[in-house]
């Protein structure tokens, strides 16, 4: 029975909703498995497959970033969506876009972590 001067309990217990969640970490990780696979496929024609889904997983994340209003990760996520765009391919050198690759899924496993995207007070549980 919770008190009536707390916070509402959450559905998994005794602490209190925070009205937040990480709804970036899923699209993060998955970008990033696709980031890891990319980096040992460039030379194969499935890395375009590659381009698309890093693209659009951070145009997604970016979107998660500006409702959390965490606009600082929004220049990563526009760098990266650019360079990964499979319409207008950037020409990069193969060590250059290995070690890009890294770095590309080190930023979405922190930009998912970091990012809390505020709830809804009707939306909350």
């Amino acid at each position: 029975m919770a008190s009536s001067t707390s916070r509402p309990a959450s559905r998994y217990g005794k602490t209190p909703d925070p009205g937040t969640r990480r709804l970036a970490l899923l699209p993060g990780v998955i970008v990033t498995i696709a980031l890891l696979v990319g980096a040992v496929a460039l030379d194969v024609a499935a890395f375009e497959v590659i381009r698309y889904i890093v693209a659009i997983f951070a145009a997604i994340v970016a979107v998660f970033a500006f409702q959390a209003k965490q606009w600082w990760w929004l220049p990563l996520l526009a760098a990266i969506a650019v360079l990964w765009n499979p319409i207008w391919v950037i020409g990069i050198p193969d060590p250059w876009w290995q070690g890009a690759q890294y770095v590309a899924a080190l930023v979405f496993l922190v930009v998912g972590w970091l990012i809390r995207v505020p709830i809804p007070e009707d939306q909350r549980r």
